[in-house]
């Protein structure tokens, strides 16, 4: 018989629940793949140590990504849509900071016999040789300059990042069994360095660490100094006097850093000078406020075109619908006692010449492919010398993905990415009452006393990191609230214990939906009745436990 009623509570179920784990928005949103809502469930119990663990499973430095990371995880968050994200790095901060008062260490597996080159010695590359020596791969590190670190040293200033962080987190990756590093140390040619070492695989992480240059021509000996190799310098202990007025031709993050940075060095007024309007700004909107709360000024839709005894002189542009600039010819003078440039960098890959099989894309970036590995077999790439986004994270990403890739190549087989759980939105959760919790701020330094290079901002306290924790949401994982329990008008969902999700009796339940439809975090789906197959009782899942959560890797 047809049926002409509408589908709901009756005499025949056409639907049950089931308890399942979606992907939350801040770990899809992660370029380290971390599985930030699993560890924030674990910093908001108190079980600090455990979070680490948890957070450590994907990237190595967590005091340092949460002074420096750009959070993206954070614009993602759900949380947003009520009041303000979770500070997802400054909780990540603080156990990272733990960690090192501590001296918690991780374990690795036992030797492999497997050796792996590993040229960098920045996020990227200290990223893939923990994750290869927790593999029980010997690895040897690399690095031209003096002290590792790469960008995280020389690039970012350390009124971001503070160097004794860093350097006690990188000092722990490099004393794990199997690892060694060289400083001082320039590859030239990798194939005959994996030759002569012996070396079972390599990964390139070179960065991209040479400053890009404009045609400005410089008269009367003007100072015109590069971004790069301001910052660089500064990170080693010099402090060059730069004089009272600095223009900064650029608009991106290191063009925001260079200038604060010259007004750390004695400059009273900094100027960006930028070829766009300031909806097409190149730095990120935090980085850009920062440098305005700190006096920077910029000048927009404007070009340099000579620096002179009388200062530098910009013309005006104006943008075109493709993006592109047209010179106007209006000029004008601005005081500059220097002019430092901050248009970008790009990769020396000298050291890939001699293999015709690597190819070397028209912008200056290695051509890796799905599992970071170049046309030579055995030599994967990663960070900013394959391009895309070029930040602290997405290189630490990289190289966690390309140690899994070595991983398999050594093993003879070949890694593949798991599957990833739809990601939950805000209008997936079921929200109706929830408490009001204003985000917890960090301290920073007065504006007016930020003269030297100490750090801006400051951590959190264990209590207020663990109530930062507690405002996450746990977007698409069960955290046992007992809505479920409570709402179902059959009793027909019972309780498993702690951390051990519920029961639905398929004898009692009738497919009422109530329990999915109040699911604060959207843990429960319904899934259609199969046809033709007898009712049966039993679990129909439990949620997953903290470590077990789903994560994009």
């Amino acid at each position: 018989m047809q049926e002409t009623t509408r589908r709901g509570v009756g005499s025949r179920r056409w639907q049950y629940p089931a308890y399942v784990s979606f992907m939350p928005p801040c770990n899809h949103a992660c370029p380290a793949g971390e599985n930030i809502q699993g560890w924030l469930a674990l910093a908001q119990s108190g079980a600090y140590e455990a979070a680490w663990r948890l957070l450590t499973q994907e990237n190595p430095l967590p005091a340092t990504h949460g002074r420096a990371c750009y959070h993206p995880c954070e614009a993602a968050c759900n949380r947003g849509e009520l009041d303000a994200p979770v500070a997802v790095h400054a909780v990540e901060r603080f156990l990272g900071d733990l960690a090192v008062e501590k001296g918690w260490v991780v374990a690795c597996a036992p030797p492999s016999g497997k050796k792996v080159l590993v040229v960098g010695a920045g996020p990227a590359g200290i990223a893939c040789a923990y994750h290869l020596a927790r593999k029980g791969h010997a690895v040897e590190i690399r690095d031209a300059s003096e002290q590792p670190g790469g960008m995280m040293a020389h690039g970012i200033p350390a009124y971001r990042l503070g160097r004794d962080a860093l350097r006690a987190e990188l000092s722990r990756v490099l004393a794990m069994p199997g690892v060694t590093l060289r400083t001082n140390t320039h590859v030239r040619d990798v194939a005959q360095a994996m030759t002569e070492g012996g070396f079972d695989a390599a990964f390139v992480a070179v960065g991209a660490s040479v400053a890009n240059h404009l045609d400005v021509p410089v008269e009367d000996g003007r100072r015109l100094l590069n971004a790069i190799d301001l910052l660089h310098d500064v990170s080693e202990g010099a402090r060059p006097l730069l004089g009272r007025t600095v223009a900064v031709i650029g608009g991106g993050n290191v063009a925001m850093d260079a200038a604060r940075t010259a007004r750390r060095l004695g400059a009273r007024e900094t100027v960006l000078v930028f070829r766009y309007d300031s909806a097409h700004m190149e730095a990120l909107p935090t980085e850009a406020a920062e440098a305005c709360v700190e006096g920077t000024k910029i000048r927009w839709l404007s070009v340099a075109d000579h620096f002179g005894a009388d200062g530098l002189t910009v013309e005006k542009v104006v943008m075109n619908p493709d993006g592109s600039v047209t010179r106007t010819g209006v000029t004008e003078q601005m005081a500059a006692d220097a002019v430092v440039m901050a248009v970008g960098q790009h990769a020396d890959l000298s050291l890939l010449s001699s293999l015709p099989d690597v190819a070397i894309a028209k912008d200056d970036t290695v051509v890796v492919n799905g599992h970071f590995m170049t046309g030579h077999a055995g030599i994967f790439a990663g960070g900013d010398c394959i391009g895309g986004a070029r930040t602290m994270t997405t290189a630490t990403g990289h190289g966690k993905r390309a140690a899994q890739e070595i991983d398999a190549y050594l093993k003879g087989e070949a890694w593949e990415h798991p599957p990833v759980p739809p990601v939950v939105t805000f209008d997936m959760l079921h929200l109706p009452d929830y408490m009001d919790a204003a985000r917890t701020a960090q301290p920073e330094q007065p504006v007016a006393a930020r003269a030297d290079f100490s750090e801006v901002v400051a951590g959190l306290s264990a209590p207020q990191a663990r109530r930062e924790a507690g405002r996450c949401l746990s977007c698409g994982n069960c955290y046992e609230c007992d809505n479920c329990f409570a709402a179902c008008p059959e009793q027909a969902i019972t309780r498993r214990g702690p951390g051990r999700g519920y029961d639905v009796s398929l004898d009692l339940c009738s497919g009422c939906a109530a329990c999915a439809e109040q699911c604060p975090c959207h843990a429960i789906d319904m899934v259609a009745e199969p046809q033709n197959q007898p009712t049966v009782e039993g679990s129909l899942g439990e949620p997953l436990a903290p470590a077990r959560f789903r994560v994009r890797a």
